[in-house]
């Protein structure tokens, strides 16, 4: 579930994907006992927080404590147990449900399966339905249908407030250190189109993600640059000459970079930052 370039869930007739339930059949259990939830991804802790209880949640991933990488609040991190994901610190929280996202160590794969642990895995999301529907699976999981359901209202109302239907698109660029851009088939291409923008990567015949060499930006400049994780100023492509000389044609504008790697409820927060700045053009 979470994209991390340097890291679809249809309606579900059950109650997981098929192949995303790992093990043998595991002892039934008692249907009105909530599960104990063990995260190993920051983009299902920061659902969690929203859609199950807190005494369901037994663990969530390290990089939840990482204020580069975290998609919840420090200060909510602090509260829970934190695993690297290992098969070690998994087992020792005892948990009924492991979710994580798509990559995960064969080892602790083997363990859970040994223990008839069941394992939910959630690929990266490409669109918000598929978030929307991620997220409804892991309500579902945790015994929480309607928070589910009212954390997908909450971001579809997010998403129609953040849109400007009477406007032509603003031509736009999400821009990681590097010069990396997410293209289209990307959650970040959505975003921005239902902010308001048109995503200039395809334009320069780009793949998902890839990188974007300075001279296609000076030749076909966008309108906004939206700077990822660039809050200290240190990516020097950013401060080339070249870019300078084109200010008075391009806005450069800080995004944050926990704004990019996730659906969910990040969703809301990222689609506000998109129109905030859309609006200040």
């Amino acid at each position: 579930m979470i994209s991390r370039p340097r890291r679809p869930l249809g309606l579900l007739p059950a109650l997981l994907l098929a192949g995303c339930a790992v093990g043998a059949a595991a002892p039934s259990r008692d249907p009105t006992v909530l599960p104990r939830i063990v995260s190993i991804n920051p983009c299902v802790d920061a659902v969690l927080m929203k859609v199950a209880d807190r005494g369901q949640i037994a663990g969530i991933s390290h990089y939840s404590k990482d204020p580069r990488a975290t998609s919840i609040p420090l200060a909510q991190a602090a509260r829970f147990t934190a695993t690297s994901g290992t098969a070690e610190e998994v087992m020792a929280l005892a948990p009924d449900l492991v979710i994580a996202g798509g990559h995960v160590a064969p080892a602790t794969i083997a363990a859970l399966a040994r223990l008839h642990i069941r394992l939910v895995q959630l690929p990266v999301p490409a669109t918000i339905a598929e978030s929307n529907d991620q997220i409804r699976t892991i309500a579902l999981a945790a015994g929480h249908v309607d928070r589910g359901a009212r954390l997908v209202a909450e971001i579809d109302a997010a998403v129609r407030a953040a849109g400007d239907p009477g406007s032509p698109a603003v031509p736009a660029l999400i821009w990681q250190g590097g010069g990396l851009v997410p293209g289209t088939g990307t959650l970040a291409d959505e975003l921005l189109r239902v902010s308001g923008y048109r995503n200039l990567s395809a334009s320069y015949g780009l793949r998902q993600w890839d990188v974007l060499p300075l001279e296609y930006l000076v030749a076909q400049p966008p309108r906004v640059l939206l700077s990822v994780g660039d809050a200290d100023h240190s990516d020097r492509m950013l401060g080339h000459p070249v870019l300078g000389r084109l200010k008075k044609r391009i806005a450069v504008r800080d995004f944050p970079e926990r704004l990019l790697h996730c659906g969910g409820p990040t969703i809301i927060d990222a689609v506000a930052r998109l129109a905030a700045v859309r609006r200040a053009l």
